[in-house]
């Protein structure tokens, strides 16, 4: 005899950055898995230490950690988790990032400009991951950056649907708060059986989340209005382009997207806002101010999508078949 048979059979273990474990213990709990048991902890001059409390070894490992602030630290965190993982000889290591940081750095608007989306893919292959499952990237492009498997998940059932239970769809309209999204409206369109308007806007390059809006293409006078997103950072965009709306007399206006960054003055904006209901998912933290005091923000649970996309990568069956339908 000159060697030995195994089982062959394959093993899955889950792992979590301390970005948002809410979010990671909900996907574990649909996987029917517990989160491994990690010791990890911050140095005093700031650097991180992780170590896993049980054997990857021959598994495959599925690692989650979303970019949510500090964002520069949890993206080292999950760095250091792959490098780990590499170290400890897994089988296979697919990173889930609900929430892909430095997104919106995806090409040269001038010269001497970083690439920073195409960086932070580059950082994650070094380091050992072989797989990244995502959501709702804030350009499709961002896929060809990793070289390997990019499994691109979407919000849109998710959001579309929930809009779709609550609204009279005869007085729909969905609108693309710019240019840049009006292929994503256009699905939802198709999937609401609703109307299209496009909120054109003007951007001042020299000043961050400064933006102009102009004028409303499309009908939305005593129409109840669903501006869809992937993000709202500051929520200038996204307030400036509802204000429009009710100015061409919409009768109402909610605002959906994937992520809620809702950084610095987001909190007052939203508050100060007349759009009657803003609707995320979970892929980021709600902050603590906006989910308590803020009672116009719904907040819809994205670990169930996440949950089955982990479950075909790991029994090889077909991520885009959840979502043929759209």
């Amino acid at each position: 005899m000159t060697g030995f048979k195994t089982t062959g059979e394959k093993k899955l273990m889950f792992f979590s950055g301390r970005a948002h474990p809410e979010l990671a213990e909900e996907v574990a709990q649909q996987l029917g898995v517990g989160v491994v048991p990690t010791k990890a902890f911050d140095f005093a001059n700031g650097e991180i230490y992780v170590r896993y409390q049980e054997s990857a070894r021959g598994a495959d490992c599925f690692l989650i950690q979303s970019h949510t602030a500090p964002i520069n630290k949890w993206i080292m965190e999950q760095l250091i988790m792959i490098d780990a993982l590499k170290r400890a000889s897994a089988r296979s290591i697919t990173v889930i990032v609900p929430f892909y940081g430095y997104a919106r750095q995806d090409k040269k608007h001038r010269g001497r400009e970083p690439i920073s989306a195409r960086l932070i893919a580059d950082l994650m292959k070094t380091a050992g991951a072989d797989r990244i499952l995502t959501v709702d990237l804030h350009t499709d492009q961002i896929q060809g950056f990793f070289d390997g498997p990019v499994d691109h998940l979407f919000a849109l059932p998710l959001l579309a649907d929930y809009v779709g239970r609550k609204v009279d769809r005869s007085k729909l309209t969905v609108v693309s708060p710019d240019a840049g999204r009006v292929r994503v409206a256009d699905r939802w369109c198709d999937r609401l059986g609703a109307p299209l308007a496009i909120v054109h806007k003007r951007r001042d390059k020299d000043v961050a989340n400064q933006v102009t809006v102009h004028e409303v293409v499309g009908e939305v006078e005593g129409r109840v209005c669903v501006l869809v997103d992937d993000m709202i950072d500051t929520g200038g965009t996204i307030c400036a382009a509802a204000d429009a709306l009710f100015a061409h007399g919409a009768e109402d206006v909610i605002v959906t997207a994937t992520h809620g960054v809702l950084s610095g003055p987001a909190a007052d904006r939203l508050k100060n806002s007349r759009v009657s209901e803003f609707v995320f998912t979970d892929t980021l933290p709600t902050p603590g101010e906006l989910a308590v005091d803020l009672d116009k923000i719904t907040v819809l649970s994205i670990a169930t999508t996440i949950a089955s996309a982990v479950r075909e990568v790991f029994e090889d069956g077909s991520v885009t078949s959840l979502f043929d339908e759209q």
